[in-house]
């Protein structure tokens, strides 16, 4: 779901390219279709780096644990149609992050193996994941400098509008994010306490930049939202 507007500011990139139907089904031949509920863990930290992960169905969080147990976002939300798991499987180190399911979520896995196989035989394929861990490369970039230079709201108006993106759905009163998070949750996604997202949502609800309709965020005025990123 586009918003029409200008959201790539300070340093935030572009859409990495996207796996075409007929790089899917190669990837869904090569792998085995695998459901995870919503809250599983789909890898965790310190886990072998042998299988990268097409995502079929459903939304997927990568964090790590702090010090006190506290989790910390720390890549973009994974949405359908996309490989997760990449760099550390082709590196062949170790997991350092977690995976958890939003959603139900349903995925292709496909073994470490296989995978290096099908980027021999498709060039093309190939050159596509170096320009997707590139992207991501400035993505994780990108995160560094709103964390250190945004303050808390713009960081926040920044995170629903990329949700919005990804996981938006046009309805009668705006852009309904279908993902019921919980305020822990977001506060994760952005580095701040659960009760400074509480009294956000409710300054963006306020001044009718959102609404919140049975626990689902709907973005009503994405301008109005944008204007907290400069």
């Amino acid at each position: 779901m586009k918003f029409g507007i200008d959201i790539q500011v300070n340093g935030i990139v572009e859409a990495p390219p996207d796996l075409s139907d007929i790089e899917k089904m190669m990837i869904r031949e090569a792998g085995t279709t695998v459901h995870y509920s919503k809250g599983h863990n789909i890898f965790s930290a310190g886990e072998v780096s042998d299988r990268v992960y097409l995502i079929e169905k459903g939304y997927v969080k990568i964090y790590r644990l702090s010090m006190d147990g506290k989790r910390v976002t720390v890549g973009s939300m994974r949405s359908p149609g996309e490989l997760m798991g990449l760099a550390e499987t082709l590196l062949g180190s170790e997991r350092t992050c977690f995976a958890g399911a939003i959603t139900n979520t349903s995925l292709v896995v496909l073994h470490k193996n296989k995978f290096e196989e099908l980027l021999a035989q498709q060039p093309i394929l190939a050159i596509k994941i170096s320009k997707l861990l590139a992207a991501r490369m400035r993505d994780a970039e990108s995160m560094i400098h709103e964390m250190v230079a945004w303050q808390t709201p713009g960081r926040l108006a920044l995170m629903l509008l990329k949700m919005g993106e990804r996981a938006g759905v046009q309805t009668k009163t705006g852009i309904q994010i279908n993902l019921p998070l919980t305020h822990e949750e977001i506060a994760s996604m952005i580095g701040a306490s659960r009760q400074t997202v509480t009294s956000l949502l409710n300054t963006f609800k306020k001044e009718k930049s959102i609404t919140l309709e049975n626990r689902n965020i709907v973005i009503t005025n994405p301008d109005k939202l944008a204007s907290w990123l400069t």
